[in-house]
């Protein structure tokens, strides 16, 4: 089970201690390429991802897909075992990813002094609700909490209904990919000072930036922006249409070439040369008569009619898919978007390939998350333990 010569991280060795989704998953998307994640749970409490959503067998499948390419072990930092093992693998770790509330692994004498005291190479990663400083920081913080302080809810929904959360772990899922860009950026650095560091990842920052210039728009106009349900304030005609067979598609009209071709794709040319069509801010105030115009042809066709039409005018247009849809949908089975992974426990699986696709030294999904506590003696044994020494920690509770 070891990475492929090629992929670009091997060699890279990394510690996840952290739990659910974003640090885990910033770990993953670093085992994708290639390098060695040793996953570190507690002897009693695995990561709460592994009971997350729907099961086979007992077997939790949001853990298959974050669990992927990463050994598994148990250790209790907080027995002097757990800590002085700790310490021992990283002497020899890249990075470590955890994200304990800040004070957690001070109050186990392991911070950022005596983890650096051991491996002065070491990147930290530290994933948090709110960051390890300020008025907020010793608060619990999960990926909701984000998704409304951020301002993500305030603009999501209707405009006469309440603020919208997402059925999904956003704000974890954007500061895992931040999570995996900072530890990256600082591995970067570490080539040119010799020195690692610590990277302070706050929940509530990554999917603020994901938001764009909202704050700038604020700081400089007083402007806030406003829920607009799947309307946009920038162009239209933009969002989902119903077609009669009672499917949805979702057109798009960003660019003001694609804007006149869908004027003149369902019949309405004469639009293109009112004078507020010249722009997508002045469409965009005049939503109601596009969306009358587009949503009645729509409403007349097909979704296959509706798909065909568009793409033979070169306008933008997509059908609103579920997930019985993207697992069939000839472009992602082209990209080989949905893989198939084998796994032992239960069989082949399905899941989202590897992010992206490198041409020289691709990543790659070797396994699928692996059982609680699997690979516990293979890593110790590697480090240089003894069973005797094994024998101990678990003795002591530490394993």
């Amino acid at each position: 089970m070891t990475a492929p010569t090629t992929a670009p991280l091997t060699g890279l060795r990394v510690l996840d201690l952290a739990t659910l989704f974003a640090g885990p998953m910033a770990a993953t998307l670093l085992g994708d390429f290639g390098a060695e994640v040793v996953k570190i749970e507690h002897p009693t409490k695995p990561d709460p991802s592994r009971g997350h959503g729907p099961s086979k067998d007992g077997v939790g499948l949001w853990w298959k897909m974050l669990g992927r390419n990463k050994r598994t072990m148990t250790l209790d930092l907080s027995k002097p075992g757990g800590r002085a093992t700790l310490l021992r693998l990283a002497e020899t770790t890249d990075v470590i990813i955890e994200n304990f509330r800040p004070g957690t692994l001070e109050k186990w004498d392991l911070g950022w002094p005596e983890l650096s005291a051991v491996n002065s190479r070491l990147v930290l990663a530290r994933v948090t609700g709110f960051g390890q400083f300020g008025p907020y920081a010793h608060r619990p913080g999960f990926g909701t909490l984000a998704e409304a302080m951020s301002g993500f809810a305030a603009i999501t929904g209707e405009p006469d209904a309440p603020p919208t959360l997402p059925p999904f772990g956003l704000a974890d899922s954007i500061a895992g990919l931040t999570t995996a860009y900072a530890v990256m950026t600082a591995l970067a650095a570490r080539e040119r000072t010799g020195k690692g560091q610590v990277v302070d990842m706050a929940l509530i920052e990554p999917i603020l930036a994901a938001l764009g210039p909202q704050p700038l728009w604020f700081d400089q106009l007083g402007h806030v922006q406003p829920r607009t349900g799947n309307r946009s304030p920038n162009n239209a005609p933009r969002g989902v249409y119903r077609t009669a067979d009672g499917t949805w598609v979702a057109v798009s009209t960003s660019a003001q070439s694609v804007a006149e071709r869908v004027m003149r794709l369902v019949g309405r040319p004469e639009l293109i040369d009112e004078p507020w069509f010249t722009s997508g801010a002045d469409r965009a105030r005049h939503a109601d008569v596009l969306d009358e115009a587009v949503g009645g042809w729509i409403a007349a066709r097909t979704r296959t009619d509706v798909l065909a039409a568009f793409e033979k005018a070169e306008a933008a247009v997509a059908p609103v898919q579920d997930v019985r849809d993207v697992m069939a949908d000839p472009q992602y089975q082209a990209l080989d978007t949905i893989t198939t992974v084998d796994d032992p426990e239960l069989g082949p699986l399905r899941m989202q390939n590897v992010l992206f696709r490198l041409s020289a030294t691709p990543g790659a999904i070797r396994w699928a998350g692996r059982p609680h506590g699997a690979d516990t003696d293979e890593v110790l044994t590697e480090l240089g333990l003894t069973p005797d020494d094994v024998t101990a920690l678990r003795a002591e509770g530490a394993l």
